[in-house]
């Protein structure tokens, strides 16, 4: 890699913004935070001194020192923007969902390679700590052939908190803000499923778009299950994993979200780091005999996102996260609307 940061230009900054991608970008040695669209121009001047606010994506840019888009606005647009960043000649990061049909996911595709340009989605949950410890524990087979997979984000927001999320707008409720973690995670693990059955539901009072979700993906005897609800005041465990050797359970979310929404950055000491009683339970056997005891979570890695963005750019290595992966997950997402929909398992493989 050169010696000269590639300039980066972050269009939103709300929380998607602000707490992810802003700090890490400012993080990455090898990438330096130019500007930023936002009309939270003094937020952006307290939490980052001497980056340039604009206006719009036009003003943005309009900057040739910004080499790389990052698109943190709301999910209707991320489409559209990504589209003008490419053909602007820009790489290009969009936060997660990469788009809200699989048609406007290979539009930007074909766009990318029409340009020679890269482009990435932010499926950062890849870098959570236990999901890390059950991806790597997943290869290592203590497990045997795992049979059902329980993966969930249990939140309790009982009184809804207002804003386009909780409206009847395209991209809104948690199967378009949650779903895609769940998914991304899933297919990282187990590819793309052959079945979903989905049930979709609104319960709090006062919210219009999905705020209950449950899938089911099918891969043979192998049952995923995804789960993700709003009520849940004592939440359930955030993995478990069932083979016919053994079961893996891990209660708890990743810490690094917490952490850098209170002033934490990647580097500081014990990033990513989980403490023991956050480990979770594996029961496994080994020459006739159970074992039971606690499994040391792997660190958590946000920051692995934006160096290998760097590196890519820079003619390094792949970009993180394919874009044609994040297509998959909306195919998923799409297929899941389509279930819950129509009342029925619907298959995902074309």
């Amino acid at each position: 890699m050169g010696t000269e940061a590639i300039g980066v230009g972050l269009i939103g900054y709300g929380l998607g913004g602000s707490a992810f991608h802003a700090p890490l970008v400012q993080a990455e040695p090898g990438l330096r935070l130019c500007a930023v669209v936002t009309s939270r121009a003094e937020q952006v001047r307290r939490d980052h001194p001497g980056v340039e606010v604009v206006a719009s994506a036009d003003a943005l840019l309009a900057d040739p020192a910004v080499e790389l888009v990052v698109v943190a606005a709301p999910n209707a647009v991320h489409a559209e923007l990504a589209a003008t960043a490419l053909r602007a000649g820009r790489h290009v990061v969009v936060d997660k969902p990469f788009t809200l049909s699989t048609a406007e996911a290979d539009e930007l595709i074909s766009l990318a390679e029409a340009e020679g340009r890269l482009l990435s989605v932010f499926h950062n949950r890849r870098w959570d700590a236990d999901f890390l410890t059950v991806r790597r524990l997943l290869e290592a087979g203590p497990l045997g052939e795992v049979s059902s997979f329980v993966s969930r984000y249990d939140r309790f927001r009982p009184a809804p908190k207002g804003g386009w999320k909780e409206e009847a707008v395209p991209g809104s409720g948690i199967l378009w803000d949650l779903g895609p973690h769940l998914v991304d995670q899933a297919l990282v693990l187990f590819g793309l499923p052959e079945t979903v059955a989905a049930d979709l539901r609104t319960q709090r009072p006062g919210v219009e778009a999905v705020d209950w979700v449950h899938l089911v993906l099918g891969y043979g005897r192998l049952r995923v299950l995804l789960h993700a609800s709003m009520e849940v005041r004592d939440p359930g465990p955030r993995f478990e994993v069932h083979g016919d050797r053994g079961s893996f359970v891990k209660w708890g979310m990743d810490l690094q979200e917490a952490a850098m929404r209170g002033g934490a950055r990647p580097g500081d000491p014990g990033w990513g780091s989980e403490p023991p009683e956050r480990h979770g339970t594996l029961t496994t056997e080994v020459a006739g005999l159970e074992l039971r005891g606690r499994l040391a979570s792997a660190p958590g890695a946000y920051q692995d996102f934006y160096a290998a963005m760097a590196v890519a750019i820079s003619g390094g290595g792949p970009v993180p996260v394919p874009a044609a992966e994040a297509r998959d997950t909306v195919l998923v997402i799409e297929r899941a609307l389509a279930s819950a929909r129509e009342g029925r398992v619907v298959e995902v493989r074309p």
